[in-house]
């Protein structure tokens, strides 16, 4: 579904057909290793649904028959703050491995969790960067307002992992979404994480971080992820 201009949403993914760019954003890789570390015990399988889940955004694009010149995944890409731990060298070094299949060019956008990132873009030697700028669009994390050069038409962030929940009667149900705004005059799209072991934080209900989203939200659309894209039309008229 296009939700922007030039810009469509392949499940939790998004997509500029024109240049042929896949961004990802908020994959937390290492996520259960900090919990396990933090006395929280559980079985491991964020990494393993976090690549079947990419498996199949990627399997959406061969089957509309949608190229990827580059990969870009915005922010987060790991989840420990200030170290890289052990599963997190295996497994992020597994997922660039698999995207360099995919894409002939990767770009990581530093994220707030991305603060070493920079040995693992190297073991692979891929880009590491602040910001990327494909045409008129920004592609940044989302956890600080970088310098937005002229010409810049929409931003992509990340970071606040958006989500929505949907009531009916005494049945609630919360689900990953886009919340699609302006951020002045430009169009903005905030991404749901990929990280498959929570839904995010409720858009209606819960603190948001991002200094792009220190304001009233009502008037953002919502595209909620399920079996596929869902237009729920503006943020406040939905049920809380």
């Amino acid at each position: 579904m296009e939700i922007a201009k030039g810009i469509e949403a392949i499940d939790l993914a998004l997509y500029l057909p024109e240049d042929q760019v896949l961004v990802f954003a908020d994959m937390h890789i290492g996520i259960e290793e900090s919990l396990v570390k933090q006395g929280i015990l559980m079985p491991k399988f964020h990494f393993k649904d976090l690549v079947t889940r990419v498996e199949k955004i990627f399997s959406a694009l061969e089957r509309g028959k949608k190229k990827v010149k580059t990969v870009v995944i915005n922010g987060d890409l790991k989840h420990e703050f200030g170290r890289i731990s052990d599963e997190e060298w295996r497994n992020t070094l597994k997922m660039l491995d698999y995207l360099a299949r995919k894409g002939s060019k990767i770009v990581l956008v530093r994220g707030n969790h991305d603060t070493i990132l920079g040995p693992i873009a190297e073991k692979r030697n891929v880009m590491f960067v602040d910001e990327f700028i494909v045409g008129d669009k920004l592609i940044c994390h989302g956890d600080k307002i970088p310098e937005i050069p002229a010409g810049i038409k929409t931003i992509i962030i990340g970071h606040d992992h958006p989500a929505v929940s949907i009531y009916d009667n005494l049945r609630k149900e919360t689900f990953k979404a886009f919340i699609v705004g302006k951020h002045g005059r430009k169009t903005l799209i905030v991404q749901p994480s990929m990280n498959p072991m929570t839904e995010g934080t409720d858009v209606k209900k819960e603190r948001l971080l991002s200094p792009f989203l220190q304001k009233n939200l009502g008037n953002f659309e919502v595209y909620v992820v399920a079996d596929k894209i869902y237009h729920f039309g503006k943020l406040k008229r939905l049920r809380i």
